[in-house]
């Protein structure tokens, strides 16, 4: 299922290798939810969790759409998949019909993203809404890559219990 995600480079600059981590769980994501019905993917494997494997694809589009579009570039991004009302909806309100628009949507988040932090140098920092200090965009890259990297663990347990697959 490589090709989904190539390894990060082993020795590089600094802003290769982090977008290279961060482009490697991403399409770590995009392995664990490959093959697997709609139904399968809205699943929710670990009760009395409600989190699903398209659960986590639309929060992290939600987290990458808060990190880099509202927060770095400063767009007007409101959630798609959370209210008020359902602030639990990314994963309580994903449904199989969805489950390849939400997945296509969180690619194009994604692209996005990037092309939003191409636009500033590491050091660059911005304002996170409601919250107060700067933030450098290296922080940015290294928290991205810690949410992928304890969602990936989550994504794995979840694709095992759905059919047995496993992998790293």
């Amino acid at each position: 299922m490589t090709e989904f995600r190539v390894d990060p480079p082993t020795a590089a600059g600094e802003r290769e290798l982090l977008q290279g981590f961060l482009d490697y769980h991403r399409g770590t994501l995009l392995w664990k939810v490959s093959g697997l019905s709609g139904t399968q993917l809205v699943e929710r494997s670990v009760d009395p969790s409600t989190m699903s494997l398209l659960g986590l694809v639309r929060h992290l589009s939600e987290v990458e759409k808060y990190w880099f579009h509202r927060a770095l570039a400063g767009h007007d991004s409101p959630p798609k998949y959370w209210t008020a009302e359902h602030p639990d909806g990314d994963f309580d309100l994903a449904t199989p019909a969805q489950a390849e628009q939400d997945v296509e949507d969180f690619r194009k988040i994604v692209k996005l993203s990037d092309e939003l932090a191409a636009r500033h140098a590491l050091d660059d920092t911005f304002i996170r809404p409601g919250h107060e200090g700067p933030y450098s965009v290296r922080y940015l890259y290294i928290h991205m890559v810690e949410e992928y990297a304890r969602h990936n663990g989550h994504a794995d347990l979840l694709r095992e219990r759905i059919d047995g697959a496993v992998g790293e």
